[in-house]
């Protein structure tokens, strides 16, 4: 190599002026005894560092590696087949089916329901206490209908006893004041074992004379049977007047 080259130059140069100056003082003070290899290791670490500035300089000046490019890779398309086509595969599409069947197998922790339940339109409130009930079948003066103010007006209702119990005495056609209008000055109709005593499959009319309120508007006022025990039973009855 050319540093190798000029390392053994300056060695040899370095040699003969050397020699040159020690035969130039041949009978004079003898010159101190050259360490060869001392000469050896300069002349190597000035060898080396020339090879390393040589290398330093020959990589600054080599052009960049090029980047790798990324290219991209081709797929291969697959067209779905139609009904009945074979696949890629070479089978035909699977079916999918639907279990149609419900789950009967109640969750953990939770009571089933009935399995059937009875049809809305059997469903009705009953009006029934104990062996008392009772229905009614005929009222007079319809509703809305217009009366003067602070005059007495009548009201009736038709009641049938649709129990298995007479309604005797302590029965009372009952005046419902929680659900009347406050104007209403109502009262109840007490009935007792000498005048009255309704069986089973019977009718009774009631009849009432009320004093209409003196503020013109629309009124209301509630009725229901009650036993001689105080439970109410049988139709909610009304009147609705429109004061004049």
């Amino acid at each position: 190599m050319l540093v190798q080259k000029s390392s053994w130059q300056a060695l040899l140069i370095l040699l003969t002026a050397t020699l040159t100056v020690a035969g130039c003082n041949m009978g004079a003070t003898p010159a101190p005894t050259i360490d060869v290899n001392a000469i050896n290791t300069a002349a190597f670490a000035t060898a080396m560092g020339q090879i390393s500035a040589q290398q330093t300089q020959t990589a600054l000046a080599a052009p960049p590696a090029a980047l790798p490019t990324n290219t991209p890779l081709s797929l291969t398309a697959f067209a779905l087949p139609s009904d009945g086509a074979a696949s890629p595969a070479g089978g035909v599409l699977p079916t999918v089916s639907f279990n149609t069947t419900p789950n009967t197998t109640p969750l953990a922790g939770f009571t089933p329901l009935a399995t059937s339940l009875p049809a809305t339109s059997s469903i009705r409130p009953t009006t029934a206490s104990g062996c008392n009930d009772g229905v009614l079948v005929g009222e007079t003066l319809p509703d809305k209908s217009e009366v003067e103010a602070g005059e007495y007006f009548q009201k009736a209702w038709t009641m049938k006893n649709i129990g298995t119990c007479d309604w005797d005495e302590g029965y009372v056609f009952a005046f419902q004041e929680g659900l009347s209008d406050t104007a209403i000055k109502g009262y109840d109709i007490v009935m007792n074992g000498s005048d009255r005593l309704i069986k089973p499959n019977r009718e009774e009319s009631f009849v009432l004379k009320l004093l209409a309120p003196t503020t013109p508007g629309e009124y209301k006022g509630y009725w229901r049977m009650k036993d001689d025990a105080g439970n109410l039973f049988g139709s909610l009855v009304f009147f609705y007047v429109v004061v004049k």
